[in-house]
């Protein structure tokens, strides 16, 4: 099963992000992904045996999560031409790098890139959004947990576990 760990942000939040990425491109054929996947990976594990699940949660579960830490949508960017994400601000590398910690402690694979805090919005470039993103500033909200997620054939995702 393929895994990673993730903070997704409230519904509001998203919504709220939503609406401005929806009205730049408004009558046009841009296809913008699912609002239900926003969420900002702190470490992708890829394919891992059923059998390390719980390993994985027992990792996780010694995470500290700074519950009550201020994070905000704002701007954007991209990974080249193939990716358009909005930013997110607030601290999440100290999150990141703790999550790899004890992944690595319980002897679990991840992606080891470098963690830029964001939310994939795009699985292209296109102007306009990079324009609706640039002086975006959305609402803040609250750190409150972390997940480790299943990416299911099919494309939908499974939360696992939450702490």
């Amino acid at each position: 099963m393929r895994l990673f760990v993730a903070v997704y942000p409230p519904d509001g939040v998203r919504r709220d992000l939503r609406r401005r990425l929806d009205a730049a491109v408004s009558g046009r054929r841009v296809r913008l992904t699912n609002i239900e996947k926003w969420h900002v990976t702190l470490a992708f594990l890829g394919e891992v045996s059923p059998d390390r699940l719980p390993a994985a949660e027992r990792a996780l579960a010694t995470v500290p999560v700074p519950r009550g830490r201020e994070l905000r949508i704002r701007g954007g960017g991209g990974f080249g031409r193939r990716v358009t994400w909005a930013g997110v601000d607030g601290e999440l590398g100290d999150v990141a790098a703790a999550v790899r910690a004890a992944l690595t402690e319980a002897g679990l694979p991840f992606d080891d890139r470098p963690f830029t805090p964001h939310l994939t919005v795009l699985y292209a470039h296109d102007d306009a959004v990079r324009a609706a993103l640039d002086d975006y500033e959305g609402p803040a909200w609250q750190l409150d947990r972390i997940e480790l997620v299943r990416s299911d054939p099919g494309g939908t995702y499974t939360t696992l576990w939450a702490g």
